[in-house]
């Protein structure tokens, strides 16, 4: 069964709802030029609140770190600091800066026209677990999402060797194809189940766990959308 990370979470609500709907993995982003980015201080205090939640899931959910050129001995403290579980580098980092961090870190790949995939692979070692990598889509001058699909061409020829993320504009409209198609460990998505960035919607939620695993969620009564949200 294919994992799905819901990303770019920045409130408790959001987060427990993911947990609640059934997501494998939640993703946390550190970089202070995205619209979803979180302080470590406010991902703590979530972390903290949402342990209840998780263990009463009865599920394990692990918690993803998304950096972009932090220096690696910020991103272990991060880590640390907050529970959580890998460190998603979304970056310019090197093989080195992996191995400094850990077996907790995994490398996201953007492919793009330009983009030669073994040059990429060959660069950056695999993890011995999953995930070995995340696949995004490349867009120049940009770490990510972007809402852009990623080359799933290329993304299949990656998960026939490692089991990677596939991220790059999933919706709930598209995924089922994109899982069909690449045939990849976990799906990643952040714009795809957003009401705006960093607020998610938990219908698009919902509809995407569904399209993803193939299945029915038990989808909740949640009153009238008022424009207040």
């Amino acid at each position: 069964m294919v994992r799905v990370k819901f990303c770019g979470l920045t409130n408790l609500e959001d987060a427990a709802e993911a947990v609640e709907i059934g997501a494998d993995l939640l993703g946390f982003n550190f970089y202070p030029k995205s619209p979803r980015y979180i302080s470590p201080q406010a991902c703590r205090s979530i972390v903290q609140e949402l342990a209840v939640t998780v263990t009463a899931s009865g599920r394990l959910v692990q918690l993803v770190g998304v950096f972009v050129n932090h220096p690696p001995q910020e991103v272990t403290a991060i880590l640390q600091d907050c529970g959580l579980d890998l460190a998603q580098l979304s970056g310019d980092e090197t093989a080195e800066d992996l191995q400094r961090i850990g077996p907790a870190a995994f490398k996201a790949i953007r492919l793009g026209r330009d983009t030669a995939l073994e040059d990429a692979i060959q660069a950056i070692p695999p993890r011995h677990s999953a995930p070995s990598f995340l696949v995004d889509a490349g867009v120049p001058g940009q770490y990510g999402g972007t809402g852009k699909l990623a080359d799933w061409k290329q993304a299949r020829l990656v998960a026939g060797y490692f089991p990677l993320l596939l991220a790059g504009g999933l919706t709930p409209e598209n995924v089922a194809q994109a899982i069909a198609e690449v045939q990849p460990w976990g799906v990643d998505v952040a714009s795809g189940i957003e009401s705006t960035p960093g607020r998610k919607d938990a219908r698009l939620m919902e509809r995407f766990m569904e399209a993803a695993k193939g299945r029915t969620t038990a989808t909740r009564d949640r009153g009238p959308k008022t424009d207040d949200g």
